[in-house]
């Protein structure tokens, strides 16, 4: 034998030794760590290291197997130290954590056949099990696997029949559930049933087993129902109800019997549930039964559980039984019943209504209801009001009724619940506005008023309390309660002075046809914060709706006063004028009215030009052009009715209006400004004779001045007097040669001037022998006649007349 083949045996041993050595002293630096520090990784490489190259050292002899035993414990023993420490400290596990408890696993693999010690095999077997419940609450899925795998492939080795430590049962059982629970993290949903089917050969007769393994299929039917998948659910609970069954034949304590039962109700409270998923109603009532046969102590879920099931078959006063019967059980949370209360309403609908207002009110006065519940129980009845009907006032009055009551109020009435006040206030608010959209202003204010419940009285609130108000007055304005609506926008003026509620104030007046009440208020409304030119332009709106023309006049009144302060306007100027004249042409009263807003239109018009008043191109001629056949038309109109003097100014107006240029027109229609001006000056003296009072010198220069203007315009559109017809009417040129004598005679120099300008007209094709005879006889018998004047017309009539075919001897005579 050769001295290094002697040796070889002897530096294996060495080896091991030192490899045992560092892993020991590993664990000793472990031992020595502070929880509240991280695990640093080298520790698990190294340890790992270590392992791996004292595997490759087999066969190991049985002392260093004991000894590798100790260790491992020994490392397992400080993790759980660790562990504890953490916990105490909030520190959860890390994953350095599970790495050193899953070295602890494998160096006690290798020393899984060691004699001397009892059952190594199901010690390592719960290492590898415990390590792989860790890595499963890590999410480290694959790793806790290999751990699971790893303890089966141990446990495979072992004859289960020999098992007799109650420890070592339940491991059996609790590795198949631990793998079966990773299995369906991973979505292996065939492997993870399959595990918990294998796991009914591992019960060994024991009720924790049972409870454990029925728990487990309960859970995965939990899961199953939460996605939906109903079958699979009930296949599920109802193999977890099957072992409970079997469970209760083989206990023999009391408490495991009560943790049996307890399991098997709430599995039948789920199967119920999965059955109502699938609207299997008798099944679900034949699971509530069972229930209530079998227990003292009655689940809140189960009057739900009935309830949806006689709603389910249409059995509404089963259902409505079941509800009311919550009010009696104390034991109820207030989750349940709120969740009873929805469902409930759901199905019934507003038919529903009465009773939840019962279920509601009786909780109130058996128990502490949070203002949570109370908003919740509201926010159901009302459900969705929009479209009206008879349903959604039938939930209106219920609703009125609930939040009406005292207990709810005072519920709802203390600083912890401003939130849950101020979202009553908003399911009440939203409600009213949508009945009052619906046109139901009677459900709509009753609901308004009954959210100004849920307002409080401080300053913050005063806002909302005034846009309550507001919006009550509204209610009753439409339901012509108009006392009633006044009440309250006084209310919400004393609270916001606004202009919102200062034009309110005066659509009531509108309304009780108290015209100066609204013109008073009219001329209030500027003085508002808010104030805008647009209420005064709404206000003449509303005003002409309702038939009341003087506050439509005062309105557009007070609204042209703001177009000279440069503000901006809600229309142009020249159109509140034209409104504001017709609106007073529609009393045959209001001449002087119409008078006085057309000279201050023309004012304006003189202040800021044509064109800037009535507008540029075809709409600005088209204002001028109303202007002045308005101007025109109630020149005509006075004229009839023989008040000359505001005829006088009306045509005057008109020759204004007619004159005026737009988009630089050389002139306007002087033909109706020459007309204009004769009409006025005709309708002076004829004012003149009806009052029998003299021109004054100066009104006389006035309207020759207004004359010669008219002659201007005359002489310059055509030299030939005989041409002149073609411009204006032969009667308006006798006009024209009347007035001009009748007020050339007042002069002291123009009596050459009469003498020509009545020759002139004797001598024009048109000249009427009756107006010839009419200029003579004034010319003969005036306050200022002029016989020459006279005689030449006197004479040329009479000649005209004699040359006429067939004489008219009696006007001649």
């Amino acid at each position: 034998m050769k001295i290094d083949e002697i040796s070889l045996p002897e530096r294996q041993d060495d080896l091991q030794n030192q490899l045992c050595s560092q892993i020991e002293s590993s664990i000793k630096d472990i031992e020595k760590h502070v929880a509240a520090t991280a695990l640093p990784d080298s520790l698990s490489i190294h340890l790992r290291r270590s392992i791996s190259q004292l595997s490759s050292l087999s066969p190991l002899p049985n002392s260093l197997k004991l000894h590798i035993w100790k260790l491992s414990y020994r490392l397992w023993n400080a993790c759980v130290d660790l562990s504890n420490a953490s916990a105490v400290a909030l520190i959860k596990h890390d994953e350095e954590h599970a790495k050193l408890r899953q070295v602890s696993a494998d160096l006690l693999f290798l020393a899984s056949d060691v004699q001397g010690i009892p059952s190594p095999a199901i010690k390592s077997t719960s290492f590898f099990y415990k390590t792989g419940l860790i890595w499963h609450d890590l999410r480290k899925f694959e790793l806790a696997n290999y751990c699971f795998e790893k303890a089966s492939d141990l446990l495979s080795k072992v004859d289960i029949t020999n098992i007799s430590e109650y420890e070592e049962k339940k491991l059996l059982l609790d590795l198949n559930i631990a793998r079966s629970r990773t299995a369906w993290e991973v979505s292996d949903r065939n492997l993870a049933i399959a595990l918990l089917s294998r796991s009914r050969n591992v019960l060994f007769a024991l009720a924790e087993n049972y409870k454990a393994l029925a728990n487990q299929y309960l859970m995965f039917g939990k899961a199953m129902l939460s996605k939906n998948e109903v079958y699979e659910a009930l296949k599920l609970m109802n193999d977890a109800l099957e072992l409970c069954e079997r469970g209760l034949t083989v206990v023999k304590r009391t408490e495991e019997t009560l943790a049996l039962k307890e399991l098997r109700s709430k599995t039948l409270r789920f199967l119920a549930a999965s059955h109502l998923q699938r609207d299997e109603f008798e099944s679900v009532l034949k699971c509530v039964k069972v229930l209530r046969d079998g227990e003292k102590d009655q689940h809140p879920s189960l009057s739900v559980l009935a309830m949806k099931a006689w709603l389910g078959l249409g059995r509404y006063g089963e259902a409505e039984k079941e509800l009311r019967g919550m009010v009696v059980d104390k034991g109820i949370p207030e989750g349940v019943w709120v969740s009873a209360v929805e469902s409930y309403f759901q199905v019934v609908g507003a038919a529903g209504a009465v009773a939840v207002k019962g279920v509601f009110l009786g909780l109130l006065g058996r128990c502490h209801v949070s203002a949570d519940a109370a908003v919740r129980v509201v926010n159901k009845v009302i459900g969705n009001p929009s479209g009206g009907g008879e349903e959604a006032r039938l939930r209106a009055k219920v609703v009125s009724d609930l939040v009406s009551d005292d207990r709810i109020q005072t519920l709802l009435s203390g600083e912890d619940a401003s939130k849950e006040r101020t979202a009553m206030h908003a399911l009440l608010w939203n409600c009213a506005a949508e009945n009052f959209r619906s046109k139901d202003l009677l459900t709509s204010a009753d609901i308004f008023e009954k959210s100004m419940l849920y307002v409080p009285s401080d300053i913050e609130s005063r806002n909302l309390r005034a846009k309550g108000f507001r919006v009550l007055c509204l209610c009753y304005m439409g339901l012509s309660q108009l006392d009633r609506a006044q009440e309250y926008i006084n209310e919400a003026e004393k609270l916001e002075p606004n202009i919102a509620s200062a034009f309110l104030k005066f659509k009531i007046y509108l309304q009780k046809n108290e015209s100066n009440g609204a013109i008073t208020q009219v001329q209030a409304l500027p003085s508002c914060l808010d104030f805008t030119t647009e209420f005064l332009s709404l206000a003449a709106h509303e005003a002409i709706a309702c038939r009341c023309l003087p506050v439509a006049v005062a309105s557009l009144s007070l609204l042209l006063n703001f177009y000279s302060t440069g503000k901006q306007m809600p229309t142009t100027e020249v159109v509140v004028f034209r409104t504001l004249v017709m609106i007073l042409s529609q009393d045959p009263q209001n001449d002087s009215d119409i008078l006085k807003q057309m000279k201050r239109a023309h004012s304006r018009l003189l202040e800021i030009s044509a064109e800037n008043f009535f507008g540029k191109g075809e709409s600005g001629r088209r204002e001028r052009n109303w202007f002045s056949v308005n101007a025109w038309n109630s020149g005509v109109k006075t004229g009839q009715q023989n008040q000359y003097a505001i005829c006088a100014e009306f045509f005057k107006l008109a020759s204004e209006f007619y004159g005026a240029s737009i988009d630089e027109e050389k002139e306007g229609n002087h033909v109706m400004v020459c007309k204009s001006l004769i009409m006025t000056v005709s309708a002076i003296i004829s004012d003149e004779k009806q009052r029998t009072n003299t021109l004054l010198e100066n009104e006389v220069k006035e309207a020759v001045s207004l004359l010669d203007r008219a002659g201007k315009m005359l002489m310059s559109s055509s030299t030939d007097y005989d041409k002149l017809e073609a411009i204006i009417e032969p009667n308006l040129l006798f006009v024209y040669t009347w007035c001009a004598f009748d007020l050339h005679s007042r002069l002291d120099d123009t009596g050459s001037q009469q003498l020509l300008l009545i020759k002139r007209f004797a001598n024009s094709k048109y000249c009427n022998p009756k107006h010839l005879l009419q200029i003579g006889i004034d010319a003969a018998q005036g306050p200022s006649s002029n016989h020459e004047v006279a005689i030449f017309a006197l004479s040329t009539c009479l000649s005209t007349f004699l040359a006429l075919p067939s004489p008219d001897y009696k006007r001649i005579e």
